[in-house]
C-alpha cells in the first residue's frame, strides 16, 4: 500500500511538473541583455541617489510653494536613501529575474526621469471651475 501510495504522488509530480517544461523560454541572449540592463540600472541608481535630494526640492516648491522648501528636502533625503537601497538590490541581485521579470524596483527608474509632471494640484484651484476670460 506504502508503494502504490508512492508511485502515484510520484506519478502525479511528474505529470504536473512537466507541463511547465513544456513553455518556450527565451533565448540565452535576450535574458542576458534584461541581466545586463538590470546591473547597469542598479549601479546608476546607487551613483545617483543623491539627485533625489534637489530634485524632491524642487518639486515640492513647484507643487507645494513654501512649505517646500521644508519638505522638499526631507522627501529628498529619504527617496535617495530608498533609491540608494534599490539600487545596491539590483546590482548585488541583478541574475535574479524578480520583481517581475528584471522589472525595475523604483518608479521612475532613473533619477532623471519624472521631473516634468505635476504630480499634486496647487491649493485653491481646481479643474472644475472654468477660467474667467476678458470682459465679463
Amino acid at each position: 500500500m506504502r508503494i502504490k501510495a508512492t508511485l502515484l504522488s510520484l506519478l502525479l509530480l511528474m505529470v504536473f511538473a512537466t507541463s511547465s517544461f513544456a513553455l518556450e523560454g527565451q533565448q540565452p541572449e535576450a535574458i542576458a541583455e534584461k541581466m545586463a540592463f538590470k546591473l547597469v540600472r542598479g549601479v546608476t541608481n546607487t551613483v545617483t541617489s543623491v539627485v533625489e535630494v534637489p530634485k524632491q526640492s524642487y518639486l515640492m516648491v513647484r507643487d507645494r510653494g513654501g512649505i517646500g522648501y521644508v519638505v522638499g528636502p526631507l522627501k529628498g533625503a529619504g527617496m535617495a536613501f530608498y533609491r540608494l537601497l534599490t539600487g545596491l538590490t539590483e546590482t548585488v541581485f541583478f541574475a535574479v529575474p524578480q520583481p517581475g521579470y528584471y522589472d525595475p524596483l523604483i518608479t521612475p527608474e532613473f533619477v532623471w526621469e519624472g521631473w516634468e509632471e505635476k504630480r499634486v494640484e496647487p491649493r485653491g484651484q481646481s479643474e472644475a471651475q472654468p477660467a474667467q476670460g476678458k470682459g465679463e
